[in-house]
């Protein structure tokens, strides 16, 4: 569903006749929606990590701008890598497939606390 934005890698897992595939993201893409974001936080200016000058420690409520996306189904963000972010229709697929064990949480409405 996603071609150019992911890799799949096929494994074998010990015990299952299943095929299985992880999947790489290929596409990065600057789409933080910082102001829509409930909390954000950058590594330390004065004594960043390594290699992550610039980029996002930790981000609570997180917002993207999807005019920002290029219109990437799959892909990560320039700033905060460990996220994750899919598409409604590639979310719908994967909820389909059955318990892949992720979760999902909208990032393109604003922000609203429980």
């Amino acid at each position: 569903m996603a071609p150019d934005d992911v890799q799949l890698f096929p494994v074998a897992v010990e015990g299952e006749s299943e095929q299985y595939f992880v999947v790489n993201a290929t596409k990065v893409v600057d789409a933080i929606d910082e102001a829509g974001c409930r909390e954000v936080h950058h590594y330390d200016e004065d004594d960043p990590a390594p290699g992550y000058e610039g980029e996002y420690n930790w981000i609570y409520g997180l917002r993207i701008d999807p005019s920002k996306t290029e219109g990437a189904r799959v892909f990560r963000l320039k700033k905060f890598k460990i996220a994750f972010i899919v598409s409604e229709d590639i979310k719908n697929a994967l909820e389909g497939v059955g318990n892949l064990g992720v979760s999902f949480e909208r990032v393109t409405e604003p922000y609203v606390p429980h």
